[in-house]
């Protein structure tokens, strides 16, 4: 394995943990309130959350990478692809028990109320509520990561894991195979912005995700930066009065991926571009900044946002992990070294017959 792919899996890693970070404090805002307040947001600032009370340090992550961390143990772990009754076993075993309504969505105590029950892990995502969302969607990049090159992989796994959190084939894992996908060919030694796009295309469900995706890479073809990318999708994307009103994976996801297109996968671009789009300012910039990672890596990628990240993280009494971005990254590769290694081992067996 190269320097190049470990360094793609830094990027991811730094784009979706960063981008959280940093979309965070905005996260439910109106583009024009981001505008108003900050021009454009470059910073990595304190905000709270839940109404707990709980002032978060600047460049604390929240829900969703919550969610990603222990699937990364997961992987860690195994060394391996991991299925949902894996990821199951380091829910119950590293989850912070004061998780829910802290860092991470209060359903998410429900859900572990019912691992704790013993039922297939396969069915904990009958009893979510938001099969829609982007609870996934903007969490399985550690699934992308540990199919490397490995596009239908990554897309079976997605399907497989998500379902801990939302129904089979629901709308949230069909939009959550877009970021895993996007990842695991964004890592192949010569993928392009292009080969990313058409292994979306090809793999991904062609009503449900492409059609929509093709529809809003068309109308936001011409945007060359976030205001007048944000201007396009307000005409599209401005739904209210509902749970979670702005979090639905397909409006996340297809802005994610706009972004990736327009910034031609630059992983610093595609952070300032999704923190200042408005509405679910982290869940966009973690899909948008981690598949421009994944293809791009983290040249010129500036080091102040990963010291404080770093630092946040350590200050997090209720993350489920303490590990920094490096040591994150680095545990991914390290397991999909290990994956590698086991498939040589069995092709070599293989070929004695």
């Amino acid at each position: 394995m190269t320097e190049q792919l470990r360094d793609k899996f830094y990027g991811c890693i730094l784009g979706a943990h960063i981008g959280s970070a940093m979309g965070a404090p905005v996260e439910g805002w109106p583009y024009e309130r981001i505008e108003a307040a900050y021009g454009l947001l470059t910073e990595l600032l304190p905000y709270e959350h839940y109404g707990n009370g709980w002032v978060r340090e600047p460049g604390t992550t929240e829900d969703g990478v919550e969610r990603q961390k222990l699937m990364i143990t997961a992987i860690m772990e195994k060394q391996d692809r991991v299925n949902a009754e894996d990821v199951r076993a380091i829910w119950l075993r590293d989850a912070n028990e004061d998780a829910a309504g802290t860092v991470s969505e209060p359903f998410e105590g429900t859900l572990m109320a019912m691992a704790r029950s013993g039922i297939p892990a396969r069915d904990l995502g009958r009893y979510c509520d938001y099969a829609g969302l982007n609870s996934f969607a903007r969490a399985c990049h550690p699934i992308g990561l540990i199919n490397a090159g490995d596009v239908d992989g990554a897309f079976a796994d997605i399907m497989e894991v998500g379902q801990l959190y939302q129904t089979s084939n629901s709308r949230g894992l069909q939009w959550a195979a877009v970021t895993g996908v996007a990842i695991a060919e964004a890592t192949r030694p010569e993928a392009t912005v292009d080969s990313v796009l058409g292994a979306v295309f090809d793999r991904c469900h062609p009503d449900m995700v492409v059609a929509e995706l093709e529809r809003e890479l068309e109308r936001t073809q011409h945007c060359q930066d976030v205001r007048q990318l944000r201007d396009v999708f307000a005409s599209v994307y401005s739904g209210e009065g509902m749970p979670y009103p702005f979090s639905y994976a397909n409006e996340v996801v297809t802005k994610a991926v706009c972004i990736f297109r327009m910034v031609k996968g630059d992983l610093t671009k595609a952070l300032i571009a999704g923190v200042n789009m408005g509405r679910d300012t982290d869940c966009v910039t973690a899909v948008a900044a981690g598949i421009s990672g994944s293809l791009t890596g983290s040249a010129g990628f500036p080091e102040h946002y990963v010291t404080q990240v770093d630092r946040a993280t350590k200050l997090n009494p209720y993350t489920n992990s303490q590990r920094t971005l490096e040591q994150t990254a680095d545990g991914l590769y390290k397991a999909y070294l290990g994956r590698v290694d086991k498939l040589k081992h069995w092709l070599a067996a293989m070929q004695q017959l």
